[in-house]
């Protein structure tokens, strides 16, 4: 098993925002987790990559817990986050902010086989090397992060709300990255409010209701499911 959440318990002051949560993600697979806004999603990964400390639980990372770790320290283990809203660097260009995901790594050669791998999926990027990360249309920002994430040679990408404010033709681009992502060999947990497209190319899902998990299986299954139909999939 690659990553196992067991009994998650944070808290944000006063407010006890994931309930015990347990889960688990294979190597290979896609998981998503779906949800209304403050099911604790976020806070999931967050807390999976050492920006939020539990109250109780653990979070092991083949049979590792990372509970202990900085989160830099996880970063070198493996597990990547790219956060919601993108949250790339403005000021830097293109080329920097690729360059800013491989902070963990030495070898230049290494380095610059990831880039040209980034440029295979994301061949917008290419063109816009010498430009400035602010001046990217928000599809051409998603798809930055993404490739920063990327650059860090990630084993367990975390993806935050990939198609967050995206026009559909674009979501359906980066959805269809995701799962060219995960056939190199990447596992991918994804936290999404599109539930549809989320479940189409996920594995398997765990649907999130106020901090707990209510619902889990296969994504087809969960596509299919009347109670994520009438509450996540505009079905009635």
């Amino acid at each position: 098993m690659l990553l196992e959440v067991k009994d998650l318990n944070v808290y944000y002051g006063a407010i006890h925002a994931l309930q015990g949560i347990s889960f688990h993600v294979e190597e290979g697979e896609i998981v998503t987790l779906i949800g209304a806004n403050g099911a604790g999603k976020s806070t999931t990964l967050k807390t999976i990559s050492g920006l939020l400390h539990p109250r109780s639980g653990d979070v092991r990372l083949r049979e590792q817990s990372l509970l202990s770790l900085a989160a830099q320290e996880i970063v070198r283990r493996g597990v990547i986050h790219v956060p919601e809203g993108r949250k790339i660097f403005a000021p830097l260009t293109v080329q920097e902010n690729l360059e800013m995901g491989a902070f963990t790594r030495s070898d230049p050669a290494e380095i610059r086989q990831s880039m040209e791998r980034v440029f295979r999926s994301f061949p917008r990027l290419k063109e816009r090397l010498g430009q400035l990360g602010g001046t990217l249309s928000g599809g051409e920002q998603q798809m930055l992060a993404i490739g920063r994430g990327m650059m860090a040679r990630p084993r367990l990408l975390l993806l935050d709300e990939p198609s967050m404010g995206l026009a559909p033709i674009l979501v359906e681009e980066i959805f269809s990255i995701v799962q060219e992502i995960n056939s190199q060999g990447v596992s991918i947990l994804l936290v999404e409010q599109n539930a549809l497209m989320a479940l189409s190319v996920a594995h398997r899902g765990y649907v999130l209701e106020t901090g707990r998990i209510v619902l889990e299986g296969t994504g087809q299954a969960l596509l299919h499911n009347p109670q994520v139909q009438s509450a996540y999939l505009g079905s009635h």
